[in-house]
């Protein structure tokens, strides 16, 4: 495997013997997309590429690597944004994949559970939830790429979150492999469970730092049977949260999505997206994207236009867009979806995966929105994303002329006043792409004194030789 980096070191024997026949990647050209991220920031080579096929083989390895302080970096889909699924340069590390997990192990129909492993895509947790009658409702738009031991590795969020939570809370056991190859084995379908320390929760949102995922049980809910969805055209980010405050008085637990779009997103699908068209005559400068969904057969587009009626009485909308059928629904959810793809088009761009207080939604908005229109005055803000739970993607894109080294050349002063200030609103840099390589100095700097201690002391405890995905979430040691 001379491309991974096998050339430099060699491949220890006693590597192939630990782990057996056909875990080892040999095919160089087949290793080398695993080697470089999502968004190609990074780049690493490999000691060697593994494809476990089974929990034994994932602790055979840690084991071995455990042994000969051999670091392990756990990949799932490779669809990350933090750099948190690729190795370092050295070709020192083993590159773990876990594609061949990709067993559904059981489904419960009746106790709304079902236990996958973690090479299984999302996609295919859906599917096997919706072939028993049930409804996963972690979505993102990486569903049919990303890997469920990916998406809680990284506490996933995606668009249900307002409702539904975070990859954590759908989940309520786990299996893993630790650092020196024992398998903790907690597959527990139960909703009530008090003994002892929330391992399970401990271990979801760790990205590959404490150990390998690579099984779940996870929540599943009934199908979702009715749906109503709007565009709504508000006058500005404090009539967004005040919307969402009455949506919810109307609607309750209904309201499954509540997405912020501002006019500069909906300008930029225009220009550089085919089919996408301004849903209304009049120009806007903010929109929302609402979606109710029942378990039940309901009127819910009445409910929903009843409640934009009260809320245009109330001052809270300009205009609203209630979809009549499927087409428009697909047409709307396109226009969000594909935003980041329209940016990609549109140039260079700096991004920000943020979180703050619902209520303090606007007052963010216009304190960093000032701050870029001043110091970053040839960039276009794109402020975008899950209003419903806090969490926007403040990005900021340049036109395509701009060379690549001057907007770098922009990002540490730029990302710096843009996390300060999230931090000064009591929010976080990380709302739901986690940390990965990327963010391990935001992660020193925000984090408090007390925080980052536990979590070094946990990493100590639980990987004493520091070999489960070095410099990722921490400094290497």
């Amino acid at each position: 495997m001379a491309d991974t980096g096998a050339a430099a070191l060699g491949l220890p024997e006693s590597l192939r013997q630990a782990v057996g026949p056909g875990v080892l990647l040999e095919d160089a050209a087949a290793a080398a997309p695993m080697l470089t991220d999502h968004h190609r920031r990074y780049r690493g080579q490999a000691l060697a590429v593994a494809l476990p096929r089974s929990v034994e083989e994932v602790s055979k390895l840690l084991a071995w690597c455990n042994a000969h302080r051999i670091g392990v970096v756990p990949q799932g889909g490779n669809t990350g944004y933090c750099g948190g699924a690729t190795p370092d340069d050295s070709g020192r590390q083993i590159l773990v994949g876990l594609a061949r997990l990709n067993r559904v192990r059981s489904v419960d129909a009746a106790n709304f559970s079902l236990t996958v492993e973690a090479g299984c895509t999302l996609a295919a947790v859906q599917q096997a939830a919706a072939a028993a009658g049930r409804c996963f409702p972690l979505e993102l738009g990486s569903a049919g790429s990303c890997q469920i031991g990916g998406n809680l590795a990284t506490n996933a969020g995606g668009l249900n979150v307002l409702r539904f939570g975070m990859a954590r809370e759908l989940t309520l056991g786990i299996e893993a492999v630790l650092a020196d190859g024992r398998v903790l084995q907690r597959l527990r379908s139960l909703r009530k469970d008090n003994s002892g320390y929330d391992l399970r929760g401990l271990l979801v949102g760790s990205e590959g730092t404490l150990g390998i995922i690579t099984a779940a049980t996870l929540k599943l809910w009934p199908q979702l049977r009715s749906s109503a969805t709007a565009l709504v055209a508000v006058p500005d980010v404090a009539a967004a949260v005040a919307l969402l405050a009455a949506l919810r008085a109307a609607a309750g637990e209904r309201i499954n999505c509540f997405e912020l779009l501002p006019r500069s997103a909906l300008e930029l699908a225009q220009r550089h997206l085919e089919g996408i068209s301004d849903p209304f005559a009049a120009r806007h400068e903010w929109y929302v994207l609402c979606e109710l969904r029942s378990f039940a057969i309901e009127p819910l587009g009445e409910l929903l236009a009843g409640a934009l009626a009260e809320a245009e009485a109330a001052g809270l909308l300009r205009d609203a867009l209630l979809c009549a059928n499927e087409r428009q629904r697909a047409q709307l959810w396109r226009l969000r979806e594909q935003i980041p793809e329209a940016q990609r088009r549109a140039g260079p761009s700096l991004k920000h995966d943020i979180a703050v207080p619902v209520a303090r939604l606007a007052e963010f908005v216009s304190a960093a929105a000032a701050w870029v229109a001043s110091a970053a005055p040839l960039g276009t803000l794109v402020a975008y994303g899950h209003a419903g739970d806090g969490n926007l993607h403040f990005n900021i894109s340049f036109p395509a002329a701009t060379p690549a080294a001057d907007v770098a050349a922009q990002e540490p002063a730029i990302r710096r006043a843009i996390h300060d200030l999230v931090a000064a609103h009591g929010g976080s840099f990380s709302a739901e792409h986690g940390i990965g390589q990327l963010k391990v100095a935001e992660l020193q700097r925000y984090g408090t004194p007390v925080e980052l201690a536990m979590m070094r002391e946990i990493k100590r405890a639980l990987d004493p030789n520091g070999i489960m995905n070095p410099g990722k979430v921490l400094p290497a040691a």
